[in-house]
């Protein structure tokens, strides 16, 4: 008697399935995708452009609703971006951080920042800032952790706004100019560049 093999081939699901899959997952409040360990699916032709704009198939997503949806079902596995459910995983393309900066406000001490997406939360020890600045241009991009290695671009207008309320302070014996929230000092340049 021959056997016969199971030779099950894994289909990439659709922005629309995985739409479906995430809406049946949420239970108010963040879905646990840390908790979530499905077989990876392959990659799905979706991308989140540096201004926080998200395609699929080359097309902006224009529907606020889901874009929120798809942002919660997103987790960064090693340097890689996937969309996770229950039951699937797939790769995504991010050409900077996934989500963007958009305004944030200043309640006595905490600077609360807000996202593209409606993410809302306060700098501090568990959303640091964080400035990058380009090697040929000194070009800063400023960076917010979010969630569970997921960062926001700071836009332009809300970088100026944090530089004007900057100070200088001493960090890890250097001057440096920054911005304070929650008691914690966040390096944005070296004092002395200031002067130059």
């Amino acid at each position: 008697m021959a056997k016969t093999m199971n030779t099950q081939k894994i289909v990439t699901p659709s922005a629309e399935s995985l739409a479906s899959s995430a809406r049946a997952a949420q239970k108010g409040g963040l879905p646990p995708v840390h908790l979530w360990n499905p077989p990876h699916c392959g990659d799905l032709d979706m991308r989140i452009a540096r201004d926080g704009t998200w395609f699929y198939m080359g097309t902006p997503i224009g529907r606020t609703e889901l874009v929120r949806l798809f942002s919660t079902i997103l987790r960064k596995d090693g340097d890689d971006y996937v969309l996770v459910t229950p039951v699937e995983k797939v790769g995504i393309t991010v050409d900077d951080a996934p989500f963007v900066a958009v305004d944030f406000n200043r309640k006595g001490d905490r600077l609360e920042f807000e996202t593209n997406v409606g993410d809302t939360f306060t700098a501090g020890p568990d959303h640091p800032i964080r400035v990058e600045r380009d090697p040929e241009t000194g070009e800063p991009s400023p960076y917010i952790l979010v969630r569970a290695n997921l960062e926001a671009l700071i836009d332009r207008k809300s970088f100026y706004r944090l530089v004007d309320i900057g100070e200088e302070a001493d960090h890890e014996g250097t001057q440096w100019f920054g911005v304070r929230s929650q008691g914690v000092f966040f390096p944005i340049i070296p004092a002395a560049e200031l002067q130059q």
